[in-house]
């Protein structure tokens, strides 16, 4: 199980994360209010992600309080909603595995969080269509979909895109396989994608999967 570790300035964020992400299945092995209490934590407990909630403050002041050893010493992710331009590749440069908005879903942070855990960088579609604005204009002239994907259904889509098959999928979800692919065939349907790998894809251009 992924182990989490929460900086949240208030007591109300730190315990609505720890909701959050006790729903998805992670373990939230604590919580500490800023990063200067963050150290003595990190040797006591055995942490795989720490997630700082840090959207009450400005992103300079992010990066000044987060060094560059803390970075390289954890796999950090940051949920924030403020992101100036050049600021993402900036914090990425710095070795913050992830930048996030505020709104994300509960199941976006779930991924995004053992995605991080894995070593892996995580680019919301938000941030990525500021880094990268030619491939921006593709993805937003995309057609809306007749009939958008459930809730479920992106959940299952998410978690194709991660490379997990139909048992995985099936056991993560606590749901039969018979249901994950009925799922499947109705995402199909809607994308009118001819594979499991085009939907990943055509779900990733419409910003319905987090890299």
């Amino acid at each position: 199980m992924i182990r989490v570790l929460i900086i949240a300035a208030a007591p109300l964020a730190r315990a609505g994360l720890e909701n959050i992400l006790t729903s998805q299945g992670l373990e939230v092995v604590g919580s500490v209010a800023d990063v200067d209490l963050l150290e003595e934590r990190l040797s006591d407990l055995q942490t795989d992600v720490v997630l700082f909630e840090a959207s009450g403050g400005q992103p300079e002041s992010v990066l000044k309080s987060v060094d560059s050893s803390l970075a390289s010493e954890v796999n950090l992710v940051v949920l924030t909603d403020h992101s100036p331009a050049g600021w993402p590749a900036e914090a990425l440069r710095a070795g913050i595995r992830a930048i996030l908005p505020g709104d994300i879903s509960p199941d976006q942070l779930g991924a995004a969080l053992r995605a991080a855990a894995s070593g892996l960088f995580v680019m919301h579609p938000a941030t990525a269509d500021a880094l990268f604005p030619q491939f921006a204009s593709r993805s937003g002239s995309l057609a809306e979909l007749a009939e958008p994907l459930t809730n479920r259904e992106r959940q299952v889509l998410q978690m194709l895109a991660s490379g997990l098959g139909n048992k995985e999928i099936a056991a993560r979800l606590v749901i039969s396989e018979h249901t994950v692919k009925f799922h499947v065939a109705s995402i199909l349907g809607k994308f009118a994608a001819g594979s499991r790998t085009e939907a990943v894809s055509i779900g990733i251009r419409r910003g319905l999967v987090l890299l």
